[in-house]
């Protein structure tokens, strides 16, 4: 979500420029600065970007440096003002009162000082709408750029978890043979090989290895994992999206570490866990 964009141009005597920046952000929080005499676009520029941006803490930043020659600013009505001041010092007279700030005083009296109200012509506002859709395009491009990169680093790390996947796969039918071995050392060592009722022994390490068989959990994953590939190739918005996915993935990580009894096995599981973490600390820069 992260991303830059901007544009500049010069018209009529002056020189337009707009910034956008945005920084990531689990809804649309939109920041505009602009000149007065723009506030009646402001619905406008938010509808375009809440369409394009979508989502992030949006600055966008609109700036009009007029040549020197060319000064607007506050109109003193002069005549008013002397009309006010005579006045002023023929109270002060009268009431031989304190004359210091009489000038000050005048200066506050209504319609003395007027400001002009700023406007833009169209033509004006054609092309500083001009200026705003090239630097939409270019913190789009700047996107762009940015997500080609977090799409192959996303791609990178599930890759790696079914790099993991593949290991515990062809780990699985090992284990189940050690855990049978170990229990049957264990209950020689225990009460003698003569004194072990076999069937009953048959019963309870089917019971065990049922209890630790990670069939489902393998499907599960495998499953999550290619949706998430393919949903980092969909054109939409879909981070929201790939962030649930992640969590299924790691439901079943974590279900998978819990049945596994067996620290090679755990090994992989860790490993899994690891490349898990850096895919959600990327998907808060998706949109």
């Amino acid at each position: 979500m992260t991303g830059y964009g901007l544009a500049a141009a010069d018209y009529a005597n002056a020189k337009y420029s707009v910034e956008i920046k945005s920084l990531n952000s689990k809804f649309l929080e939109l920041n505009l600065k602009y000149p007065k005499a723009f506030s009646d676009k402001e619905l406008i520029l938010r509808n375009i970007c809440s369409k394009d941006i979508e989502r992030g803490k949006v600055s966008l930043s609109i700036t009009v440096e007029r040549s020197s020659g060319e000064v607007t600013g506050a109109n003193i009505n002069t005549a008013l003002l002397a009309h006010y001041y005579n006045q002023l010092i023929a109270v002060n007279d009268q009431l031989n009162a304190n004359s210091s700030n009489l000038l000050q005083t005048a200066l506050t009296f209504p319609e003395v000082i007027s400001y002009k109200e700023e406007s833009v012509s169209e033509d004006e506002w054609n092309q500083l709408y001009k200026i705003f859709t090239d630097a939409l395009a270019n913190f789009n491009k700047f996107r762009a750029d940015e997500g080609a990169v977090l799409k192959a680093d996303l791609e990178l790390r599930i890759k790696n978890i079914l790099s993991y996947f593949k290991s515990v796969e062809e780990l699985e039918p090992k284990r189940i043979s050690a855990i049978r071995d170990k229990f049957t050392q264990f209950l020689d060592d225990a009460v003698g090989k003569v004194n072990i009722d076999q069937n009953r022994f048959e019963q309870e390490l089917i019971y065990y290895i049922d209890k630790i068989d990670i069939t489902e959990e393998k499907t599960r994953l495998k499953s999550h994992c290619d949706y998430f590939l393919q949903t980092l190739t969909s054109k939409e918005a879909n981070g929201k999206k790939l962030g649930f996915i992640s969590q299924e993935i790691g439901r079943e990580i974590n279900t998978m570490g819990a049945k596994a009894n067996d620290a090679q096995m755990q090994q992989f599981v860790v490993g899994m866990k690891e490349e898990l973490e850096k895919i959600k600390e990327q998907l808060l820069n998706v949109l």
